[in-house]
């Protein structure tokens, strides 16, 4: 299969779907470069973890404190022995269950492995994920002595993360290798659980949901708040992150109505993204429909906030999720989107 490549913003897209690709990114991996790969939850910067300069390459590409610990994203099970120095039993059972897939596990790392990766803490996050594209490149790699990947998403840290290739090539540029493996399914970060205090506990929501975890592990899942123990560091856990460049606002649908109202044929620069359907006077206003379905919501958010911005939105009114289980990643993220205002 021949090589399969177009150019964005200078970065280097190449088809995910390509063996030669594959083997391309691998080497660059290999070499201490920096690759951009698919996952089903968002794309990812990736290095190889086990090489600390490549790794805080990852950092000063993204501008991302060092101390802020990053995923590493292994192909299997038999990955997780290389940089945990313990698995707990309830967390080998969550392995057993979601992995591959949208699960991040903090467990006790082993000395001397993934530091930079890790911000120099005593755990590590692992994830083994479940894109195609990411399962081959892992694979690659390990055949060339590389044996998992950090690979926080590809974006500057604290802004929107990506779900296209041409996402990351629009963040980074400059003949990054991306590859492309399409939209990702997810469209949010996984799930984290912390599993070095002996019971887990959620650190971030994402597309699996408590109950799903709490019934594998055979454990009640704890909050952070439950704890009198500071947390791990762990990616993704910033009050402030996912934001977009315009300002984001979380509001309920009588508070959209009345000021959409009170603006009338004014509102410009104004995006909303909501389910109820809205009138406005403005044809100025941006306004796109987010899906009653919590998971088609999760898939295109990112995208959406990008759209707005690359609209030239300077303010962005979301319509607060419903208050159930199945929106607490949807939740968390524009939570965290609307801090950074």
């Amino acid at each position: 299969m021949p090589l399969v490549f177009t150019s964005s913003e200078r970065a280097l897209i190449l088809d995910g779907a390509s063996p030669e690709a594959i083997a391309r990114a691998a080497e660059a991996l290999a070499a201490g470069e920096l690759v951009g790969l698919p996952t089903e939850t968002v794309y990812g910067l990736a290095a190889d973890a086990g090489n600390d300069a490549a790794v805080r390459g990852i950092f000063a590409a993204k501008g991302r404190p060092a101390d802020h610990p990053l995923i590493v994203h292994v192909a299997n099970q038999a990955g997780v022995a290389r940089f945990a120095a313990e698995v707990p039993a309830f967390a080998g059972r969550l392995i057993d269950a979601f992995w591959p897939g949208p699960l991040t596990l903090i467990l006790p790392r082993r000395p001397g492995m993934a530091e930079a990766a890790a911000g120099g803490h005593p755990t590590v996050g692992l994830r083994c994920p479940a894109h195609p594209v990411a399962h081959a490149l892992l694979a690659a790699c390990a055949a060339r002595g590389v044996h998992g990947l950090a690979a926080p998403s590809a974006n500057r840290f604290g802004r929107v993360s990506p779900t296209t290739a041409a996402h990351v090539a629009a963040e980074f540029g400059d003949a990054l290798l991306v590859l492309d493996g399409g939209a990702c399914d997810v469209g949010i970060e996984s799930t984290i659980v912390d599993c070095s205090r002996g019971a887990p506990v959620l650190l971030r929501p994402g597309q699996l949901g408590q109950a799903d975890i709490e019934r594998v592990a055979g454990i009640r899942l704890l909050s952070k708040e439950e704890l009198a123990a500071p947390d791990p560091q762990a990616p993704g856990t910033l009050l402030a992150h996912y934001a977009p460049n315009a300002k984001l606002r979380l509001m309920e649908a009588a508070q959209l109505r009345t000021a959409l109202d009170i603006l009338g044929p004014d509102a410009a620069h104004i995006a909303v993204y909501a389910r109820t359907p809205l009138r406005s006077a403005s044809a100025r206003l941006i306004v796109r429909r987010m899906p009653d379905d919590a998971a088609a919501t999760a898939q295109q958010l990112f995208a959406v906030l990008r759209e707005f911005d690359a609209a030239g939105a300077r303010l962005i009114w979301v319509e607060a999720p419903p208050a159930d289980a199945a929106w607490d990643g949807v939740r968390d993220r524009l939570t965290r989107a609307a801090a950074s205002a």
